[in-house]
């Protein structure tokens, strides 16, 4: 009888496991980790502090600067909820970019379309990271900065893909690199109404394309960047000059002053 129990019950296990191979995966939402301080921890752990994350914002679009961000978090006050500033609506990366600047050391710098067009984006991307680590209050020891490539600093680097959503002082610097982009790029659409650059921040979608045929492209557009170079010859009668672009410093702002390259600032503890 036993036996005969173990074998029925055997067989309505297979039969269930059978009919649990067959369905259907379950609907629903696939769970992300957020990112973590593991890798600070363990550095702070071993003696070495400051440790550093560092991220930009803008590779893509066809007009406006790149915008690159360094933190260090205070280990005993990280805001809750920092995570890669792609999974984050507008709305909350705002709240997270003021706790970051209250509690955290950042700094900013930008690579302006001159210096792209000088050097090419990549190149200008990671220059524009390591003047955001140089420019940072206090000289971090080690940085983590997002991606394949390392930056040039006096200290040790490591490069981690994905590392916005893995190093959670990546992440804030994600944060703090996007929102400095987008408040950004909304002052210039105040002195550049048609193009729409407070909705797409100057990436190429089509409204912007569409102005960029309509209007021309500005000082602020990224001159060899195809579209862009299109909209040239329609406007300007010819090909984008072929000379060497000099780098500026500075990215003129809605005020006609000018917004500096390099901006940081250091938490006032609580």
């Amino acid at each position: 009888m036993i036996r005969g129990k173990t074998a029925k019950s055997s067989a309505g296990k297979s039969a269930k496991s059978k009919s649990q191979a067959g369905a259907k995966p379950a609907k629903g939402v696939l769970a992300v980790a957020p990112p973590s301080f593991r890798r600070e921890k363990a550095l702070l752990r071993s003696g070495v502090w400051p440790v550093a994350g560092c991220d930009e914002a803008g590779r893509g679009p066809l007009a406006g600067p790149v915008v690159a961000a360094a933190v260090i978090l205070d280990p005993d006050r990280i805001p809750k909820g920092l995570d890669d500033s792609k999974r984050l609506t507008r709305e909350r990366r705002e709240e997270l970019f003021e706790q970051i600047c209250a509690t955290a050391s950042f700094a900013v710098a930008v690579a302006p379309p001159s210096r792209i067009e000088r050097d090419n984006i990549l190149r200008a991307s990671l220059w524009a990271l390591a003047r955001a680590v140089h420019a940072l209050p206090q000289a971090p020891r080690h940085v983590f900065v997002d991606g394949r490539d390392r930056i040039d600093v006096p200290c040790g680097c490591d490069a981690v893909i994905g590392g916005d959503g893995l190093v959670v002082s990546i992440a804030a610097a994600s944060i703090v690199a996007k929102v400095s982009r987008d408040r950004l790029m909304c002052r210039l659409a105040q002195d550049y109404p048609g193009y729409g650059f407070e909705q797409h921040m100057g990436y190429g979608v089509p409204v912007h394309l569409d102005a960029l045929d309509r209007l021309g492209p500005t000082v602020h557009h990224r001159r060899l960047f195809a579209p862009v170079a299109a909209a040239w010859q329609k406007h300007f009668g010819g090909p984008v000059p072929n000379g060497v672009v000099e780098a500026v410093d500075e990215v003129a702002d809605p005020d006609q002053a000018s917004l500096p390259l390099v901006m940081s600032s250091v938490a006032v503890p609580a």
